[in-house]
């Protein structure tokens, strides 16, 4: 019997920038070095960072590269970057999602791409990995969009059940750059050592995430995952030399690419 490849789909958070911004074509740049040893990006749609321009340029991007393209909506938070929570009501955290990932729709369609994935960022995602409301106010509003978009959460969290429950297809994701607590978490970035800055030693940790599905918390607890998708932060010093390290790791390792969703990268 052949056994079929291992593959994983390597995500990156990207178009943290807005298009007038002096250092845009830098920033640009920046994602697009990272975007060469990724499969999917995720861009960003006005909550956090991110304008029509920047949109519309990883949108083009995502297209003359092959990529499968999503939203990352977030709270509306700029000056936090979108890492602080935000009390709001169930019903305005639905329209704001809904409203971020149609404005990537609407341009991206412009520019002859599908936006096919969806994943919150920051304090958004983490808040909906552990609240259950938070987590089926994201999902409902996916679905509201397109109930084929497919729904990017944290492996094991409340936003895979909620996915479910809204008849969506879901990603369990995992970070090839970030640290985990024992209640299955990511280290809070204010903690020390939250960040792996080692491409080797995250390309052991991930191989093992894919292979045996598990991963050690920083606490020493071995935790179980389902690695569909793992991220990378293009707002990560280094970001991009630390995705082409990791990318010829799995690859060297015999661990394919591919897009969220579709079938492996040549």
């Amino acid at each position: 019997m052949t056994v079929p490849p291992l593959t994983i789909d390597l995500n990156g958070d990207v178009g943290e920038w807005d298009s007038t911004a002096a250092d845009a074509a830098t920033r640009f740049q920046a994602d697009a070095d990272l975007a060469l040893s990724l499969s999917s990006l995720n861009v960003a749609c006005g909550g956090h960072a991110g304008d029509p321009g920047s949109m519309r340029r990883l949108a083009r991007l995502a297209l003359d590269r092959g990529l499968a393209l999503g939203a990352h909506p977030s709270f509306p938070d700029r000056s936090g970057f979108g890492r602080r929570a935000m009390a709001l009501e169930p019903n305005e955290i639905e329209r704001l999602v809904t409203e971020q990932v149609s404005g990537l729709v609407r341009i991206a369609a412009e520019e002859g791409i599908d936006v096919g994935h969806v994943k919150p960022h920051g304090a958004l995602y983490n808040l909906a990995a552990t609240d259950a409301t938070v987590a089926f106010c994201i999902a409902r509003a996916v679905a509201r969009v397109n109930p084929k978009l497919v729904l990017v959460a944290l492996s094991g969290s409340a936003s895979i059940d909620a996915g479910a429950r809204a008849g969506l297809t879901t990603a369990s994701e995992v970070f090839a750059d970030r640290t985990y607590e024992s209640n299955g978490t990511l280290t809070p970035r204010t903690l020390a050592g939250s960040l792996l800055s080692d491409p080797d030693a995250a390309a052991t940790r991930l191989m093992r995430m894919i292979r045996e599905g598990v991963v050690s918390s920083r606490q020493g607890t071995l935790l179980h995952v389902t690695a569909a998708t793992a991220c990378i932060h293009g707002d990560t010093p280094g970001s991009a030399d630390f995705a082409r390290r990791l990318r010829a790791a799995l690859g060297a390792a015999g661990i394919d690419l591919a897009r969220m969703g579709v079938a492996p990268l040549a």
